[in-house]
């Protein structure tokens, strides 16, 4: 066995088997593919099959110089699965990387916007063009149903049911759920849908699909990153913000506002309630507030 074809057959068990998005094997081939290099590198006269522990722990030890260590958490992690891969399929007995630490990484928090900083963007919208009302019904989305990037550019006509106020979404994995759409949310998507995109030729291909360029194709991850990018510049917020901000804040207020962690969790798609709670980003002052009002000394 070489590294190359089991690199391309451990990507066709990710996405037949484990069902991973083409985002999450690219990432993972490319975790693996550094590794290989490595080893092409050092002319390493060593197979998937006959890789050892020190020759891993070699390996990690040159990236450390490179990397920091949020990227050398994720490597280890990726070639663990890799491993784990080969001995599911008896090619190994056992995993090189299970002796092999993880660096220690702080919990890092990507940055919340506040409602008035969400407005303040889509203040920003300029709607004397074409895209404007999409604009507005993309961060909308975004913020009131908590969609991934890939959820709101895979979303479809046929996923929305607007008169029992739900939207289905496919989430990681192809896995589907339900998500409540508020009216609010709802009134901008139709704006959008009944004025603007029924003015766009839609190519054969996305006549199903809700956000469209004005080529009639659907919209990339890309082009929904430079639109976020250009309203929270235009809006002067000095904050890291991506289109992910908007869903972490969607989380983040329902929290506040004292919505239910497991109801949070199936709106996020989350599979493990663990990974919804460091989504949830609460300031002092809301713990504070939330300890004045609820607990049963508070009066004395």
């Amino acid at each position: 066995m070489n590294w190359k074809n089991s690199l391309i057959d451990y990507t066709k068990y990710l996405a037949i088997e484990r069902g991973l998005s083409a985002n999450s094997i690219t990432n993972y081939s490319l975790d693996i593919s550094k590794l290989i290099n490595y080893i092409e590198t050092n002319e390493l006269r060593v197979s998937p099959i006959t890789i050892s522990k020190t020759d891993i722990q070699q390996f990690i030890y040159e990236i450390a110089k490179i990397l920091h260590e949020r990227s050398q958490a994720r490597i280890i992690s990726g070639l663990r699965g890799f491993f784990d891969y080969l001995i599911f399929e008896n090619y190994r007995e056992d995993n090189p990387m299970d002796l092999i630490e993880t660096p220690k990484i702080g919990q890092k928090l990507p940055d919340t916007l506040s409602l008035k900083e969400i407005d303040l963007i889509i203040d920003q919208i300029d709607y004397s063009k074409a895209e404007g009302e999409r604009n507005h019904a993309i961060i909308e989305m975004l913020y009131g149903c908590g969609l991934r990037v890939s959820e709101l550019t895979n979303l479809k006509l046929s996923d929305l049911y607007f008169e029992e106020g739900f939207i289905s979404v496919t989430g990681k994995g192809n896995k589907q759920r339900l998500i409540p759409i508020a009216e609010h949310t709802q009134n901008i998507l139709q704006n959008y849908l009944q004025n603007s995109r029924i003015k766009i030729t839609i190519k054969k291909d996305y006549t199903n699909t809700v956000f469209l360029n004005r080529r009639g194709n659907s919209l990339t991850r890309a082009m929904i990153f430079t639109i976020v990018k250009n309203l929270v510049k235009a809006a002067h917020i000095q904050k890291n913000i991506s289109p992910h901000t908007f869903r972490h804040s969607f989380a983040t207020h329902l929290l506040e506002n004292g919505a239910n962690l497991r109801a949070i969790q199936q709106m996020l798609g989350h599979e493990s309630i663990t990974t919804t709670e460091i989504y949830m980003h609460l300031d002092r002052k809301h713990l504070s507030d939330t300890l004045s009002k609820f607990h049963p000394r508070k009066n004395m």
